[in-house]
């Protein structure tokens, strides 16, 4: 079910009023039983792969707390294997065989595999990578083994978040699911208004911003110079708008009924080196790759070579977790290279330390030009690297990086994708936006609405509220991130 669908419209709000009309031990149920109609919309039958690494990954929990040693270690792995199998099945069988076709047919051996006829589950990559940080933290300790059937299958369906994420960690979302939540006026208001901010993003900006997008990198071949470049930039910020969205929506939903789930994006196009950028986009799987690949690699604790080894490793794993494609591959890649190459280079400015008295320093005035040239420079290797995970293949990427060097600045053919209004319009959007996270980061911008008199205050909401009935284009397009 999406939730820019009409489905949504009426699921939800039903949801909400029997949630707090029932009693806590009916409200997991219920929760969980909306969940899987949640999921059901999509494919009924793939309910039953999602309830059977449940079942799995319930009953390992145990076996890991109950032994010591290598047992307990064997069970682990065989949680994870079972997880990743599943994984690997759906997402990653189709990209095997056509690779290996591709093989064939270079050195006649012929011995090609017909492609397997199956749809990947929606989010698989997601409540996966949940269930595995469930039976982890019970192998490292930092968990217990939940004895609660319903608890430990709502952590891994909660409909919020079980699609898209976040990602989440056992010990945010289960003693929360245990608690009896009364209703709390402010916290429905503040959800509210952080799903109303979430479809603002998602139906007027990314949505509108995707027409564009969609015409260029699907026919690369008809476009070059500017044109191609704009699409660049505004797939960055589609990408970003849809996917913070969704975040949005399903943080505000889950605050609702009185869940907080962790924060997933922090303005990542107001930073200022690559490093910084993913401390502030998608944090929940940034966090999670460090945690549970990146630190026990040996994280920075190790010699030169080997920390390059596993920046490499863990952005390649990154890419793959984001499709089974040979571009998403070279785009994580890619940030692997930003990564290692920005912490080897020295540092931009010297003066970094000047201060004067412990105030305002007088570096950051000095500064200012070199801080814009970083974030620039971020901004342009992000966006850059954006072209492969967009593009459909890497031919096609070749072709539009190609294209991009063209001098072409004849932009009108963009303006039949829909109409010359509509173009400059996402142009506005675009940079309403950056101005909203750049002031927002400075001092928030929702707790200033909040204390503000109430006529004024719920101008505001109205006044978004029609912008999205008014701009928002309702042609219920998936979410990006719905088919990783």
């Amino acid at each position: 079910m999406l939730f820019n669908s009409l489905e949504f419209l009426f699921f939800f709000p039903a949801v909400f009023v029997h949630y707090y009309f029932l009693r806590q031990s009916q409200r997991l149920w219920m929760l969980l039983i909306a969940s899987c109609i949640f999921y059901m919309v999509y494919r009924p039958e793939y309910i039953l792969i999602i309830l059977l690494t449940i079942i799995i990954d319930y009953f390992a929990a145990f076996q890991i707390q109950k032994h010591a040693g290598s047992k307990r270690k064997q069970w682990l792995l065989a949680s994870i294997i079972a997880n990743v199998s599943i994984l690997v099945f759906f997402k990653y069988s189709n990209f095997a065989i056509a690779n290996w076709n591709w093989l064939n047919d270079k050195i006649n051996l012929h011995l090609s595999s017909p492609i397997l006829n199956i749809a990947l589950p929606i989010g698989l990559s997601f409540h996966t990578f949940q269930a595995m940080s469930y039976t982890i933290e019970v192998y490292r300790g930092k968990h217990e083994a939940e004895k609660h059937f319903g608890v430990y299958a709502l952590y891994v369906l909660f409909f919020p978040q079980m699609v898209a994420g976040p990602i989440e960690r056992p010990q945010n979302i289960l003693p929360q699911l245990k608690v009896k939540h009364q209703f709390n006026y402010t916290e429905v208001v503040e959800g509210l208004k952080q799903v109303l901010w979430g479809f603002f993003k998602k139906l007027v900006i990314a949505d509108r911003l995707a027409l564009f997008v969609n015409a260029v990198f699907d026919h690369p071949h008809d476009y070059s110079g500017a044109s191609v470049w704009i699409a660049i930039y505004f797939f960055a910020f589609q990408i970003y708008c849809d996917f913070s969205g969704y975040s949005d929506i399903a943080l505000g939903c889950a605050r609702m009924l009185g869940i907080r789930l962790m924060t997933n994006f922090n303005a990542p196009y107001l930073s200022k080196s690559v490093k910084e950028f993913w401390s502030r986009w998608h944090i929940s799987l940034s966090t999670w790759f460090r945690d549970y690949v990146y630190i026990p690699l040996g994280g920075n604790k190790v010699s030169n070579l080997k920390w390059v080894r596993n920046i490499l490793i863990v952005f390649v794993l990154s890419g793959f977790w984001h499709g089974a494609n040979w571009t998403f591959i070279v785009w994580g890649l890619l940030h692997g290279l930003y990564l290692i190459i920005d912490h080897f280079s020295p540092t931009l400015s010297p003066s970094t330390s000047l201060r004067i008295n412990s105030e305002r320093t007088l570096e950051a005035s000095i500064n200012y030009p070199a801080k814009f040239f970083k974030w620039f420079l971020t901004f342009n290797l992000v966006c850059f690297a954006w072209i492969f995970f967009r593009a459909n293949s890497i031919s096609d990427c070749w072709m539009i990086i190609q294209h991009a060097s063209i001098p072409d600045f004849n932009i009108p053919k963009l303006y039949e994708v829909s109409s010359k209004s509509q173009f400059y319009l996402s142009f506005a959007l675009i940079f309403l936006l950056m101005t909203f996270e750049y002031f927002h980061q400075r001092k928030n911008l929702f707790e200033r609405i909040q204390v503000m008199p109430m006529i004024p205050r719920w101008s505001i909401y109205i006044a978004i509220f029609w912008i999205i009935l008014k701009f928002g284009m309702f042609s219920q397009q998936q979410f990006i991130y719905f088919v990783f």
